[in-house]
Order: structure tokens, then sequence, then C-alpha cells
């Protein structure tokens, strides 16, 4: 049920905030456990919180967050309907890219949230979160390109700060982006066949009864 859903991303959350496993946690504001919708069909999982993120808590919420609502609107989207998480948890200190061993603290409770929420979509975006189901793929390689696993599809795509840096990467960013509600039926399909209860075997045919040929 989705209150139940919605319990257990409140109870995740709370660990977050209070979470001591790493470094990461030392001179911030705020945990960003990740916000959105405990039915989503789409998660999305970026990379870290940044300045206005640690400051509300919130993932996605300054240029790059715009972006990525302008993205959604492209769609038919609103921020409510997808979940939006990152690889890490805490804002690491001035922006840097999250270390190995951070990202090792907080998969646990990145884990939780996908087996919560099972997504039929998981959006990776930038390389970071790419790493966790493409770990030798290079971005500008495999953007756009699905994987089907697990009852799921995982899409990598470019970052929207990446994007908002190198403009020339925005026809592709919103061109992959488009692909998403495709991605979405095509998956459902999928596990609606597997769901659905193998036919019966047909009834074989009764052997014919054998004829008595006539002597005479």
């Amino acid at each position: 049920m989705v209150l139940d859903r919605a319990a257990a991303l409140a109870a995740i959350a709370d660990e977050v905030r209070a979470c001591r496993l790493c470094r990461l946690y030392e001179g911030t504001t705020n945990g960003v456990p990740g916000a959105g919708s405990p039915d989503a069909q789409i998660m999305f999982i970026g990379e870290g919180p940044g300045f206005h993120e640690d400051r509300q808590g919130l993932p996605f919420v300054g240029r790059s967050g715009d972006y990525l609502n302008y993205l959604l609107n492209l769609i038919g989207l609103k921020r409510e309907q997808v979940f939006i998480a990152n690889v890490v948890k805490h804002r690491p200190p001035d922006n840097r890219d999250p270390l190995p061993d951070e990202i090792v603290a907080c998969k646990p409770f990145l884990d939780r949230q996908i087996e919560v929420i099972n997504p039929l979509v998981i959006a990776t975006l930038g390389r970071f979160s790419m790493a966790r189901y493409f770990p030798n793929g290079k971005i500008t390689q495999v953007h756009g390109r699905p994987k089907f696993e697990d009852g799921r599809a995982y899409y990598p795509l470019f970052h929207p700060a990446a994007v908002l840096r190198n403009p020339d990467l925005r026809r592709d960013m919103e061109a992959d982006f488009k692909r998403l509600p495709e991605l979405v039926e095509t998956v459902r399909q999928q596990r609606a066949a597997q769901a659905r209860p193998p036919a019966a075997p047909a009834e074989p045919e009764p052997p014919e009864k054998p004829t008595q040929l006539r002597l005479f």
C-alpha cells in the first residue's frame, strides 16, 4: 500500500538525518534523504546535495532543480510524481565529488528506498549514480541507452548541472529524457506479462480407435 511505503520512506529519511556513518555529516545543515512519490514509476538518482539542497534538506532545488523541473514538464510530469535521491545523503565539502567510502556508507539507504518504491525505471543523473549500474560505462557513450534487468529499466542520463555548464549537451539530454514514458510503458508490459499465469496445456487428442479389418 502507498501509505505503508510512505511510512517506510519516512523512517529511512529519519535515519539519514541522524546518520553518522561517514564524515559527510560534519559541517552540514541538513541531511537530504530524497523526496517524491512513494508510488513513483520513475526514480532519479543524482550524485550528492549541493549548497541549496543542504540548506533546504531537499534534492535538486537550485539551478539544476529548475532544469530538472523543465525536463519533467517536457514529459507531462511534476516532481511530486517521481522520486529523486542521490548516491550520498549529505553535502560533500565545497561540492567535491563523493568518495568511494562515502558512497558505500550511503548505499544501504538508497537500496532500501529502491526496494520500497520498486520503480519501473531508475534514471541515473551523472557518472557516480551511473556507476551503480554501468560500472565500466562512460556517460558520453552510454547516455540514453537503457539496460533492462531485474524487471526494471536502468537509464543513464547526463547530470542537469553538466548540461547547464555545457549547453551543447542540451539536445541529447532532452531527447534522452523524452524516451522515459516509452521505457515506463515497456517495463509495465514486461511486468504484466511476467505476472500473467501460464496458459494451461492443451488437452491431448484422444487416440483414434483401431479399425477392425474385414477379411471378406
